[in-house]
């Protein structure tokens, strides 16, 4: 579980998360989405160590984050936008990675096969294709067994295939107790993953609660049209 209590975060003037207070269940998959600007980047940033919040607190599992990143090595994390060394192969990206970790437990690679990743492992990371490289991101998102996976946009630039392939990965990994936060634009498959959605605006919570909560409450079909009701109902 990650909890976050009374959270927040300025840049100079602009306050850009407010006193967020959220808990994140195990075995669940929780949509943190919201128009740009709306703080959830900084939010995730925060439970990854990568900003340090202004006030408040913030658990991954029991481990309270307070300069100590050893916790990190319980989370897989897929960027929206994967940076290698352009030098390297992709072999050598897997091998780095494992090094790095530095752990003597068997590696997930189902992504690998599942993507056919092995024909490219001889290509430089610099001659790939965005997708290609969406496709080794999100391996080594899942290479450890972490207990815990973020995933940003994880199937834009992914063919309709690998996309599936994927989603079902996401999917099976909650069937086994993992703690999965999704960030999307993509509001059908945040509807076709999410047991929760949790929406930001503005630096604060606009909603939490159940995709058919969503739904219900704005008496719509389509999670897209659905947020869109909800916004404009609230002025916005």
């Amino acid at each position: 579980m990650i909890k976050v209590e009374n959270l927040e975060k300025s840049f100079g003037r602009l306050n850009v998360l407010q006193s967020i207070t959220l808990s994140i269940e195990t075995g669940k998959i929780t949509a943190i989405v919201g128009p740009n600007g709306s703080g959830k980047t900084t939010l995730i940033k925060c439970i990854l160590g990568l900003v340090k919040a202004d006030k408040g607190s913030l658990y991954v599992g029991d481990h309270l984050l307070n300069g100590d990143w050893s916790y990190r090595k319980d989370i897989g994390y897929m960027p929206q936008i994967a940076r290698f060394p352009d030098n390297l192969t992709v072999k050598e990206v897997f091998h780095l990675v494992k090094d790095l970790r530095g752990t003597s437990h068997a590696s997930d690679e189902e992504l690998i096969t599942g993507f056919y990743l092995e024909k490219e492992f001889d290509k430089k990371v610099r001659t790939l294709s965005g997708g290609t490289k969406q496709k080794l991101s999100a391996a080594i998102a899942f290479l450890f067994g972490p207990p815990v996976l973020i995933l940003d946009e994880p199937t834009a630039g992914l063919d309709p295939i690998s996309s599936s392939h994927l989603k079902d990965k996401i999917i099976n990994e909650k069937a086994n107790g993992k703690t999965i936060i999704l960030t999307s634009h993509i509001m059908s498959e945040i509807q076709e993953l999410s047991d929760r959605i949790i929406f930001l605006l503005e630096g604060k919570i606009f909603f939490d609660g159940s995709v058919d909560d969503v739904l219900g409450t704005a008496k719509e079909t389509t999670l897209e049209r659905a947020i869109a009701q909800m916004m404009k109902g609230n002025g916005k």
